[in-house]
């Protein structure tokens, strides 16, 4: 195992500096070390790497969600609020509207997996959106009007509706049936995660003020170890009460860290957002690497330029979706393009489904798992790249940026 956490983090960082030398973003380095060094390429990783591997793509999402959380402002949030509800649902529909319709005939399969592909594809990658969305607000690119926030609050509930969405194809594609319920949950899961995650945000920031009142200070590696620990818990009550209440435990971390930054001092919570910061320098490269060693780069050879296709075109109705999502908004031309690009990048979602339904047997588990890789392969680095290369020209900004990583 730690011959491969060195390969990991050796060869990720040099390939993400080889990429950021020559004007690309680091996250393409990262992916196709993840890849090359993967099962599917050398196979060079320990499979009890490869056994935790969610679980540690898990763990370095949660640090960049408590530090998106961290640099939030409510107030900036209340401003966009319809934007952001739309942002969840609307473009991921749209796009799963584009495999319902087009896909029997593009690539010969039924509507029924159809629609289990577009449950799959639909997903915007949060572990590529929210570190971007974090560095915009850090330095003021869009926050005038609460871009970065919106767009960083609707990727987070994008992933709830889709994997919903997906659960209930998954069941009809079985021959079960869906249950209304199963949708209900949504706003549910939304719901419980916001309010329970705030509620140990509010405690957490009590118990702080108590400890600093009595003299026992805490200090903020202390904190983030303390943070840490109650995210993991979080995540862990989402398994816990799944099949019981519907609970989102990603929203009640970033819930969570966003009512601890409230009335807490401005020098604390940037501390505080700085240590996670540095934090996610290693855990930038664990989860883009396991994503690209996720990737079976055997499937894209047989997806062909049909699938490559498909996943434009779905592109070309999520950006349709996206636009829809910002009608009767203060946003200017630029700033909408600078949103539909944002909704690009795939990932995450991608690596942990895309297999699902090939594991589960269904006749379509082939054809979805090629069209997830080669969906990662083709909106991850278009994403990346197209923010990376867009924002100061499409964002006002007032501040001096820092060099983005």
């Amino acid at each position: 195992m730690l011959t491969s956490l060195g390969l990991i983090f050796l060869l990720g960082l040099l390939m993400a500096a080889i990429c950021q030398k020559i004007h690309l973003p680091r996250i393409i380095g990262m992916l196709f070390t993840g890849i090359i060094l993967g099962p599917y390429v050398l196979n060079l990783l320990d499979v009890s790497i490869l056994n935790i591997s969610s679980q540690l793509r898990q763990i370095a999402l949660i640090i960049i969600l408590l530090k998106a959380g961290l640099s939030l402002d409510l107030k900036d949030l209340k401003k966009v609020g319809r934007s952001a509800v739309m942002l969840s649902c609307v473009p991921a529909t749209c796009e799963l509207l584009a495999f319902v319709i087009f896909a029997p005939m593009i690539l010969n399969i039924s509507r029924m997996d159809a629609a289990v592909m577009g449950a799959v594809l639909a997903a915007v990658s949060p572990a590529v959106v929210v570190p971007r969305m974090v560095y915009l607000m850090e330095n003021g690119y869009g926050t005038e009007k609460s871009i970065p926030q919106m767009i960083l609050a609707g990727a987070s509930c994008d992933d709830i509706y889709v994997i919903v969405l997906f659960s209930a194809f998954v069941g009809m594609a079985q021959g079960g049936h869906v249950n209304a319920l199963d949708f209900a949950n949504i706003p549910v899961s939304i719901l419980t995660g916001v309010l329970f995650g705030a509620l140990v945000g509010w405690l957490l920031r009590q118990l702080f003020e108590l400890l600093y009142r009595k003299g026992s200070y805490v200090r903020n590696s202390m904190k983030v170890i303390i943070i840490m620990g109650l995210s993991f818990l979080l995540m862990a009550l989402e398994t816990m009460l799944k099949g019981k209440v519907a609970f989102s435990g990603l929203l009640a971390v970033v819930s969570m860290a966003c009512a601890l930054k409230m009335r807490t001092p401005k020098e604390v919570t940037g501390r505080l957002s700085a240590k996670f910061g540095k934090l996610w320098l290693a855990a930038e490269v664990v989860l883009f690497v396991l994503v690209g060693a996720a990737v079976d780069i055997r499937y894209t050879m047989e997806a062909g330029l049909a699938a490559v296709g498909m996943i434009l075109l779905a592109l070309v109705f999520r950006s349709v979706g996206v636009a829809l999502c910002l009608l009767g908004t203060e946003l200017g031309k630029k700033e909408r393009l600078f949103c539909m690009i944002a909704y690009l990048p795939k990932a995450t979602v991608q690596a942990a489904i895309g297999s699902v339904p090939l594991s589960m047997g269904l006749s379509c588990g082939k054809i979805v798992l090629s069209v997830a890789v080669l969906a990662i392969l083709i909106t991850a680095p278009l994403g990346a790249l197209g923010m990376d290369a867009t924002y100061r020209k499409l964002l006002e900004n007032n501040t001096k940026p820092r060099q983005l990583s």
